[in-house]
């Protein structure tokens, strides 16, 4: 007799209750092996692969992709028995089994070869779809650092079907075509997490926002003098993001409410400082956190801006990696934009933003001349928890220590 396992929506992190369907990579009928995934889902912070717990074949299929379900919703039905294709143990027959290795062997074959490439999504839809490695190569590339993404990759196959309708029906030329002038983007999983994250925060929280001019003339110039020494030393770069970083965790030992979150009347405020560096993906925006960000020299906190970037920008971060954040800072200065005004991250109280690194001439104390290196930070914080002149205190702060206070410790 077949045992059927009921699989449903796993926690997949502390504050995180909901989840979108991003796509399926089995099917109804289709075999599966014990941790072999079976699909994958969007939050706000992560998209994350739910692994199978049994092996079986797949009955059932009960979420559709883009549908936002909540934890412990039903997602399949597994019959641990059932088809010709499978043992009595649930397994896959050697016939199936050898099948299913050699699929997954050819996939990771291309996939160790082209990893800087092909992502594991952009691999699975190509595979489906019967693409071979040479044609991918030369589709059009939106994705980041010039990778292929999965959009780019659909969009390809839809316009390879209008392409293939058209030459098979051609229609007479119509004397009135109209221009189609909109083109209609059904927003991803993680957009649609993020688009209500910051719906909830900015109506819920009354945003004030402050702006200090920082001279980073000295640390640039520190950064400069060292970079090429301690990459060699450290196999990482050291960058303006772990001084802003370092900075700003000093400010919070001397304003600790910064570091809080409010639950109705109680106000947490966090004696410890997991700090959240925004980084862009292709599907949005994802804040990567830095735990214990207090106990961190200047080399281990730069080690792991640069760990958090990379495992981002691989799409290989896990939901820990972006949970239990108490405060985020953003740099939009990366784009050439000078002053930005970003919303707070839900639960957190506030949000730093860094700003473009300017030069001009600037007056010194001495009233002589001098070219200069300047960024704008910003502080947006809840009202609701902090009066601005305190929110004054802690920017002053930050940019204290940038300015006088810059230093690589180990």
């Amino acid at each position: 007799m077949s045992e059927e396992i009921k699989i449903t929506l796993p926690k997949l992190g502390e504050s995180i209750v909901s989840a979108t369907i991003v796509q399926w990579f089995k099917k109804e009928g289709d075999p599966v092996r014990l941790d072999e995934p079976l699909l994958e889902v969007s939050t706000d912070k992560v998209n994350s692969e739910i692994p199978s717990p049994v092996a079986g074949v797949v009955t059932q299929i009960l979420a559709k992709t883009d549908e936002e379900l909540q934890v412990g919703d039903l997602l399949a039905i597994i019959s641990k028995q059932g088809s010709a294709q499978m043992t009595s143990a649930g397994e896959p027959s050697s016939l199936g089994k050898e099948a299913s290795e050699q699929a997954h062997e050819q996939v990771r074959q291309i996939q160790g070869e082209y990893s800087d490439f092909l992502s594991p999504a952009v691999l699975r839809l190509a595979h489906e779809k019967g693409i071979p490695i040479e044609e991918l190569k030369k589709i059009p590339t939106t994705g980041g650092g010039g990778r292929l993404s999965k959009q780019d990759l659909e969009a390809y196959i839809e316009n390879k079907k209008s392409v293939c309708r058209q030459t098979a029906t051609p229609k007479p030329a119509c004397p009135h075509a109209v221009t189609e002038d909109i083109e209609k983007l059904k927003m991803s999983g993680m957009r649609k997490a993020i688009a209500e994250n910051m719906v909830k925060s900015f109506y819920e929280a009354p945003h004030a926002t402050l702006v200090a001019e920082v001279d980073v003339t000295a640390v640039l110039k520190l950064i400069q003098e060292h970079k090429e020494s301690f990459l060699a030393k450290h196999g990482f770069k050291i960058t303006i993001t772990t001084f802003i970083a370092k900075a700003i965790v000093k400010a919070l030992q001397e304003f600790p409410l910064i570091n809080s979150s409010l639950e109705q009347d109680t106000i947490l405020v966090k004696r410890f400082v997991n700090l959240g560096i925004a980084v862009s993906i292709e599907q949005g925006l994802i804040v990567p956190v830095i735990k214990n960000c207090q106990r961190l020299s200047t080399v281990e906190l730069a080690k792991a801006v640069s760990e958090l970037s990379t495992k981002a920008r691989g799409n290989k971060l896990s939901p820990s990696d972006v949970m239990e954040g108490t405060i985020t800072m953003t740099n939009f200065g990366m784009s050439g934009v000078a002053i930005g005004i970003p919303i707070i991250r839900y639960p957190e109280v506030a949000i730093i933003g860094v700003g473009a690194i300017q030069k001009r001439v600037a007056v010194l104390e001495d009233d002589s001349f001098a070219i200069r290196s300047f960024m704008h930070l910003s502080l947006t914080f809840d009202h609701r928890v902090l009066d601005g002149m305190y929110g004054c205190g802690f920017l002053a702060s930050v940019k204290k220590h940038l300015e006088t206070d810059a230093k690589i410790e180990a």
